[in-house]
């Protein structure tokens, strides 16, 4: 396990003082804001053999043959001078070595997010430079609606259903299945936050309701992943995009993976059901200033920008709502969002469902065949571990595209497309400066949709064109650094700035394993279709801004290829034109996935898909799988919506059939 040694911690904070240094303006060195036990905390939710990894990065920066990778004077990172520390660091990140962009990009994502995502217990200075108000007022707290289970030692559970995972998929079939009489467990990974549990502080937030504390990537590192991990799942987190599957989608799984119900009208009322349930509607429609960028933009462009649906209710015109909907992606504190925690959950603790947080579980148990239950482990509030046994008829499980298929293969699963045909939306921020104010971290994160370029060159594959939200950690990020005045400077307008995002419908997806420890390895890399289709979106996003009127665009590449315009006139197109011949290698860009799909895809080939069309697993009988990771290929929207319609109709069927017996041999 990953240890901060004196030298180490050292290393650290000469890291964050060079990536974030301090400046005339007062604005404080970034060791000031670096947490070192978050960072340790970060860096042990890696698998085994990347926290190696980055301990062997940090020991190589505390020895003299450090200049060899950068042609420099044989010295320690600390013992170099100021410039010649920032040398290095371009150096890395222009490398060809893939490990120098790796390590390079993994050390200044985690200072600039510790620093600017307020990883310390007091108010960031680093804010007050940037115009980021911080959180909005908090709420008056409100008793927790669910009451959870909270085992403090070694427990059975017996059940009729065992759900793993409390998201879109498990949720909706923990509710469904409890209104209509079955004895429902479920447990989930991560926590149960309410009200005023949602600090709105990124660093905390991302820490405690994101799979890996917010830093789950792909093996090389250039892909960061967004995954919900709490109670709630990706509903409780994600930007409140309830989108509708396109029709040409839907089709396209029926006809391409021998899966006809996505184009029947049962299928088409599980849709209808789940967005009555959780409060589906346009009625909001005040923006914040890079959502009104994007539809004014687009409009004048004589391109169809659209609002976007989302599952919040109770909204007003106030200011106060209009700020709380911004930090709604660090958990709603005021329950205007109505994800599986306030609407499907709420349902199935009311009908007698019961419920466990902090709890892994480690595999299924399968016996003859048939899944029997599942083995755990609990953490209860003072840290200590408990373990669970459960024995269940059935076991459903949704545990999200990366967490299911490593669970399903530590279970010994063993079916050849199992963890394969991952797709992550891969996605890439367009930025750009305004001449007026924008306050962008207010306000729905995403009201307004582009749909003009998702069907490219006569595919059903292209990009959707919306915005991302803005608080200041997650910005520092996604902003390439140059140097560490560049990349400040560009952070300190960050009041004055809009960013779009080109999310990409993939056609070539990736792959989910396990280490020998059972944790999840994802490996990914952008095709040169996808990546084509990503940068036909660029183009047009930065288009946009400038129609929009914008004054600067940056464009998402690690030397930031930056657009000057006036008066909606780009002053050098060309910037644009040279884009596809700029060098695409992992870790040259910044690419992110707040989805992720189809790791056990559902199917009527049992050769090519794990899944039978109800979702139960083709190699074990009782063992269904109802989450994103069951689509047959990516939605190329938002896919909430569509897995909780996929988990509602899946529920239908479980109401409705019995589980395979022989259950009494395996569970004697």
């Amino acid at each position: 396990m990953f240890t901060l040694t004196p030298d180490r911690s050292a290393v650290l904070q000469a890291l964050a003082d060079t990536f974030i240094p301090a400046l005339p303006d007062g604005s404080p060195a970034g060791s000031t804001g670096l947490n070192l036990d978050k960072l340790q905390e970060a860096i042990r939710e890696q698998p085994q053999g990347a926290q190696a990894e980055f301990a062997q990065l940090l020991d190589l920066l505390e020895k003299p043959l450090l200049g060899l990778t950068w042609f420099g004077p044989l010295r320690p990172f600390r013992k170099l001078n100021p410039a010649q520390r920032e040398q290095l660091l371009q150096s890395w990140a222009a490398s060809n070595v893939p490990q120098l962009r790796k390590g390079f990009n993994a050390l200044r994502k985690l200072c600039t997010l510790l620093y600017y995502g307020g990883s310390m217990t007091d108010v960031p200075a680093a804010w007050g430079h940037l115009g980021y108000p911080g959180p909005a007022e908090k709420p008056v707290d409100t008793p927790r609606p669910i009451r959870t289970l909270r085992p403090a030692q070694d427990t059975v559970y017996e059940c009729d259903v065992l759900v793993i995972g409390s998201g879109a998929g498990g949720g909706v079939v923990a509710g469904e299945l409890a209104e209509a009489g079955h004895d429902v467990l479920v447990i989930e990974k991560g926590p149960y936050c309410h009200g005023c549990d949602f600090t709105q502080r990124e660093v905390d937030m991302l820490g405690k309701l994101y799979d890996a504390k917010g830093t789950l990537s792909t093996q090389d590192g250039s892909i960061g992943i967004l995954a919900g991990s709490c109670l709630g799942g990706g509903t409780t987190v994600n930007w409140a995009g309830a989108f509708r599957t396109p029709d040409y989608v839907l089709q396209e799984w029926a006809r391409e993976h021998d899966a006809p119900q996505f184009t029947t009208l049962a299928f088409k009322e599980s849709i209808n059901a789940v967005a009555r349930t959780i409060g589906v509607n346009t009625n909001y429609t005040r923006h914040n200033g890079q959502n009104q960028a994007l539809w004014d933009g687009s409009t004048k462009l004589g391109q169809e920008v659209k609002l976007i649906p989302r599952n919040e209710k109770g909204l007003d015109d106030s200011d106060a709502h209009f700020r709380a909907l911004g930090y709604t992606t660090l958990g709603d504190a005021h329950g205007l969002k109505q994800g599986t925690l306030n609407t499907y959950l709420l349902t199935a603790f009311e009908h007698g469902a019961r419920i466990l947080a902090d709890t892994k579980v480690d595999h299924v148990t399968i016996a003859h065949g048939r899944a029997t239950g599942a083995e755990a482990v609990h953490t209860t509030a003072d840290g200590r571990p408990v373990r669970i046994s459960v024995r269940a008829r059935r076991v459903v499980v949704a545990g999200g595209a990366i967490q299911t298929p490593a669970l399903l293969l530590r279970s010994g699963l063993k079916h050849p497309h199992l963890g394969r045909h991952l797709h992550l939306h891969p996605t890439v921020v367009v930025g750009a400066r305004y001449p007026h104010t924008m306050n962008s971290w207010h306000g729905p994160s995403m009201s307004v949709v582009n749909d003009t370029y998702t069907m490219l060159h006569g595919t059903n594959f292209g990009a959707k064109l919306e915005t991302p939200p803005t608080h200041p950690g997650l910005l520092s990020m996604v902003l390439p650094w140059l140097s560490g005045r560049q990349h400040h400077e560009l952070l300190r307008d960050a009041d004055h700035l809009g960013s779009f995002i080109v999310l990409t419908r993939d056609r070539d997806g990736g792959r989910v394993s396990i280490d020998k420890h059972g944790t999840p390895l994802i490996d990914y890399t952008l095709s040169d279709f996808d990546r084509a289709n990503m940068l036909e979106g660029v183009r047009a996003a930065a288009q946009i801004h400038a129609a929009a009127g914008a004054e600067t665009v940056y464009l998402p590449h690690n030397t930031l290829p930056t657009l000057h315009v006036k008066e909606g006139v780009m002053l050098n197109p060309d910037v644009l034109d040279k884009l596809p011949h700029l060098s695409w290698k992992p870790n040259q860009f910044g690419l992110y996935s707040a989805h992720q799909m189809s790791t056990c895809r559902l199917g009527g080939d049992s050769a090519t898909h794990p899944l039978k069309p109800n979702g139960e697993t083709v190699e074990v009988q009782n063992l269904f799988v109802a989450d994103g990771s069951a689509f047959p290929a990516c939605s190329g929207v938002n896919p909430m919506l569509t897995i909780m319609a996929l988990a509602y109709f899946m529920a239908q069927g479980l109401k409705t059939s019995r589980p395979v017996e022989a259950q009494r041999v395996a569970m004697a």
